[in-house]
């Protein structure tokens, strides 16, 4: 079973910076797509960043373009998503996924407990 361990979350001011870390732990993760997602209180998850660990190409959800940015190291099995020019609306927990197989937002398999960012004005 694959473990996905989320840190970097706390608390920045509007304009600042963050980075998140996730790394994939347990069972050797034989898959080739990871990805962010978060949920504000009271709204829906939302898709954040994907990136297929194989190929190196990313996707990004419309709030977040330009402004965020996901990566991968392959030799740490990390993923991060680092980002900058934070909004107060950005503030939400984030969660780490990761695909058993393909690479669709939709396709995500294992899960982290998320990691709590909040912004403020």
């Amino acid at each position: 079973q694959v473990q996905l361990v989320e840190s970097g979350g706390g608390s920045e001011q509007a304009g600042g910076s963050l980075r998140l870390s996730c790394a994939a732990s347990g069972s050797t993760y034989s898959g080739n797509c990871m990805g962010w997602f978060r949920q504000a209180p009271g709204k829906e998850r939302e898709r954040v960043a994907l990136i297929n660990t194989q190929f190196g190409s990313t996707a990004y959800g419309d709030s977040v373009k330009g402004r965020f940015t996901i990566s991968w190291d392959n030799g740490k099995n990390t993923v991060y998503l680092q980002m900058n020019s934070l909004k107060p609306e950005d503030t939400a927990m984030y969660y780490c996924a990761a695909a058993r197989d393909g690479c669709r937002w939709a396709g995500m398999y294992y899960w982290g407990k998320g990691a709590l960012v909040t912004v403020s004005s």
